[in-house]
């Protein structure tokens, strides 16, 4: 086990994360954290800063390639390799703009140099430090408009990211679920706050939640996690998508809809029901089979008005034998359990996360995505038929009319922008 503890820190709120971050600081006096500032992105500088009990260092950094990403990795990750068996424990505070998911991934695939443990070759960060997971600092009163709006994220004025489509509630949701220890860092009312954690149970149901004031350092340092607790380690698309056991009873107007049909869709209808998914929705994700393409799974993810649907694999029915092998234990168990003597392990599986839809909302919507499916008719049709159907997934546009991207790009719609 390496000798460095890393702690990853996220949330919107600035101020909620600094007293997250005072928290740690308090538990752990010798820590250090190590922070890349984006907000100076669009003139071609971010900034690290590096706090220990010295006080504070500041580096301001040119773009590397022009380049973000490739910023933050020639520069982040040989920070962390060069602190790694140096100090005990390091706290990696992200910019409010950056998807812990990501930044995870990128310490557990992406190579440095070995240096001291190992000069010229190369090792992955989670090689050299033990990832302890990832604390996300939520305040009640207004994350949940956070969550479920359509606001873009450069008119909440963070980092001017190049191309950055994504929304408010994409981060916010992003930042919440892949947490494994939540924090509420201000005050609201106690529905509100009833309401927030109704939520955040169900969208992240192996976070420990916990309010600022009432965590220990067991908790804060992420000694104490849940059994199923992430510790950074993204979920496979092809696996449950009720990791953790969230509760599928009704909390403060919170609902969870699971969705699952052995039949594809007809695109078409899917295309007119997606607004559906829309409103009064906090999350939807899951895997969806179109019936003009019977090799490719195609993962759908919402998150407030913003939703994507973008190509994850190819079912184990359409390939060799051989693909089994090559697949976790886990999806294989998973598609032999559910076989399906015509179409193997093709299915839909797909989990809605409501906030502001009642039981006959929600039943609406599982009505929608289920009169989408190919009826029997279709079916009957045959396989060879379905190439043919109308396919407007094809063909991303947005209103007003731009250029058409072909199929197999991942398609993104926000409400209000689809023609």
């Amino acid at each position: 086990m390496p000798d460095t503890e890393l702690l990853v820190v996220t949330g919107l709120c600035t101020e909620g994360v600094e007293r997250v971050l005072a928290r740690l600081r308090t538990a752990d006096p010798d820590v250090v954290v190590v922070h890349h500032d984006l907000r100076d992105i669009a003139r071609g500088r971010l900034h690290r800063r590096i706090r220990d009990r010295d006080g504070d260092t500041w580096t301001e950094l040119e773009l590397a390639h022009g380049c973000v990403s490739c910023t933050l990795r020639e520069d982040l990750l040989p920070t962390l390799r060069g602190l790694a068996g140096r100090v005990p424990r390091v706290v990696l505070h992200l910019d409010p703009a950056l998807e812990p998911e990501q930044v995870c991934w990128a310490l557990a695939h992406v190579l440095v140099d070995g240096g001291g443990a190992d000069p010229g070759h190369g090792v992955v960060l989670t090689d050299l430090v033990d990832l302890r997971g990832v604390i996300t600092a939520v305040d009640a009163a207004g994350w949940l408009d956070d969550a479920t709006g359509d606001e873009p994220v450069t008119g909440r004025g963070l980092a001017d990211l190049p191309d950055d489509e994504r929304t408010v509630a994409q981060v916010a949701v992003a930042q919440a679920e892949f947490a494994d220890l939540v924090v509420h860092t201000g005050s609201a009312p106690a529905w509100e706050h009833a309401r927030v954690d109704a939520v955040l149970e169900r969208l992240a149901p192996t976070a420990l939640r916990s309010r600022l004031a009432e965590l220990d350092d067991d908790a804060v340092l992420l000694r104490r996690t849940h059994a199923q607790a992430r510790r950074g380690r993204p979920d496979d698309v092809h696996g449950p998508l009720l990791r953790g056991a969230p509760p599928l009873t009704t909390d403060c107007g919170v609902r969870l809809l699971v969705f699952s049909a052995r039949r594809p869709f007809h695109p078409d209808r899917l295309h007119e029901a997606i607004d559906l998914l829309l409103d009064g929705v906090v999350r939807t994700r899951g895997r969806i089979w179109l019936a003009t393409r019977p090799d490719d799974v195609l993962w759908l993810e919402s998150a407030g008005g913003g939703l994507r649907i973008g190509q994850a694999g190819e079912w184990l029915a359409g390939q060799d034998p051989a693909a089994w092998d090559d697949v976790s234990d886990e999806r294989r168990a998973l598609a032999a359990l559910g076989w399906h003597p015509r179409f193997g392990d093709r299915a839909q599986d797909v989990v809605v996360l409501a906030h502001a839809l009642d039981a006959d909302g929600l039943d609406a919507v599982e009505a929608g995505l289920r009169s989408a499916l190919l009826t029997d008719a279709e079916l009957a049709a045959g396989e060879e038929t379905w190439p043919a159907l109308p396919d407007p997934f094809g063909f991303w546009h947005t209103d007003p009319c731009g250029h058409p991207e072909p199929a197999g790009r991942e398609a993104e719609r926000s409400r209000g922008e689809e023609s």
